[in-house]
């Protein structure tokens, strides 16, 4: 006969550690835009320091003051990653096998995948964290050589943590279709009805019919209906649009000491959310434009850094016309994320012509043109600039006068909220 042993389950650490909620704190590195630039030498901008974002161990490392400062460690574990343990190889095992838990759970619970680079595997409980050893050395590099990525589950949570932060600034309380000031004969009554046309839904009045029927024939059996006699309710009209987020990519995005990329991935994400979950009629593209422009799918956006150096601002306008045009709906519109003037142009000949010394007339009439191009489509342009200088403003101004749109001379602390209640209220307005 055959025994089964049952022993009482001892819960670990890790149990009741939340780790949605330790996501939320990693966003920003999750999210990281090319601040610190890569490891060692980028190809746009020089060198830039020896961190590697992508890694195992630079997760591992964003871990470890993530629970650091959310007071999730023992004052052992504390005093050991302070130097002022004992040198407790033990604990410094533990340490690092809580870690490689943490990454495997994330795994498992389907937020992050890991790619093996080349003679590289996901590294063991041995990895340790003060780089003390031989087998510490051997673990840390393998973690080096092991680059993990955002799964799409993680790229929802993410998106959808950044909507509730965005919203929850607003103080929204709910979110519907977008209104219009017009009505039409949808399923939801929300006006007076009145005489069916060629080609409405036939969502009939029926005491409405039944009354213009008796008014018209008098009380009695059979009642006759004529065409004329039909009344149908009348809906709210909801409206249906494109969305085109261009999002800027030069180097003055990361420069100056801010980070001014990543909340604009932010605003990119939670945005996606809210057409996606709220807005299925819609759709959002994102076109980013350094010295070119090129539109990236929203699974790579969390990757997506700052480089090369220009703003090919009117190259942007062409794409995104471009991409909104193939959208049959009945608004299209552009929202530019931007913090500096149009620095580059592509040629006829494909090469792309670049002046950073201020703004060139030619550089200017190519991206008015593209702006006049889009007004000319019916393509509305919002534009949400992060710079304050005068030269700027003046550029902003006259693509809002070309293009019939809106300006909003904001800061990444409030970038999301303007984007979201101009998208909120845009709606309503345009079809009007």
């Amino acid at each position: 006969m055959r025994f089964t042993t049952y022993t009482r389950y001892k819960g670990s650490w890790l149990d009741a550690l939340n780790l949605q909620a330790l996501l939320d704190h990693l966003s920003d590195f999750l999210l990281d835009g090319g601040f610190a630039g890569g490891p060692n030498y980028h190809p746009w901008w020089g060198w830039s320091g020896d961190r590697d974002t992508q890694s195992v161990e630079a997760l591992k490392e964003a871990l470890l003051n993530a629970l650091l400062e959310g007071g999730e460690l023992t004052p052992e574990m504390l005093a050991e990653l302070t130097g002022e343990g004992e040198g407790d190889e033990d604990l410094e095992a533990r340490i690092a096998s809580m870690l490689d838990d943490l990454v495997q759970r994330m795994v498992d619970e389907g937020y992050l995948s890991l790619d093996d680079g080349p003679g590289s595997g996901m590294p063991g409980t041995t990895t340790g964290v003060t780089g003390q050893g031989g087998h510490v050395d051997e673990a840390r590099e393998a973690a080096q050589g092991v680059d993990f990525s955002l799964t799409r589950k993680g790229m929802d949570f993410l998106a959808f943590r950044a909507l509730r932060n965005l919203l929850g600034g607003m103080g929204s309380a709910s979110l519907g279709a977008h209104d219009t000031p017009h009505l039409a004969t949808g399923i939801e009554a929300g006006a007076a009805s009145r005489p069916y046309q060629f080609g409405d839904t036939m969502n009939l009045d029926i005491p409405a019919t039944l009354t213009r029927a008796l008014e018209r024939e008098g009380p009695g059996v059979p009642l006759k209906l004529e065409y004329g006699d039909l009344m149908v309710h009348q809906a709210e009209h909801r409206s249906s649009c494109a969305t085109v987020l261009m999002l800027d990519i030069s180097h003055s995005m990361i420069l100056y000491g801010e980070d001014r990329f990543s909340p604009a991935k932010k605003v990119a994400l939670a945005l996606s959310h809210l057409i996606r979950t709220q807005f299925p009629g819609d759709t959002l593209r994102v076109v980013t434009f350094g010295d070119r422009a090129q539109e990236i799918p929203l699974s790579r956006l969390a990757r997506a850094q700052v480089g090369p150096f220009h703003t090919n601002t009117a190259e942007g306008f062409e794409v995104a016309r471009r991409l909104l045009l193939a959208q049959k709906k009945e608004m299209r519109q552009i929202i530019m994320i931007t913090d500096g003037k149009p620095s580059a142009m592509t040629l006829p000949d494909g090469r792309v012509y670049t002046n950073s010394g201020g703004l060139d007339p030619r550089i200017l009439r190519r991206t008015y043109r593209e702006v006049t191009a889009c007004r000319k489509a019916g393509i509305g342009i919002n534009t949400f600039m992060l710079a304050r200088d005068p030269y700027l403003i003046r550029f902003v101004e006259k693509v809002s006068e070309i293009a019939r749109g809106k300006a909003y001379f904001t800061t990444t602390l409030t970038l999301g909220q303007y984007v979201m209640k101009d998208f909120m209220r845009r709606k309503r307005r345009r079809v009007g």
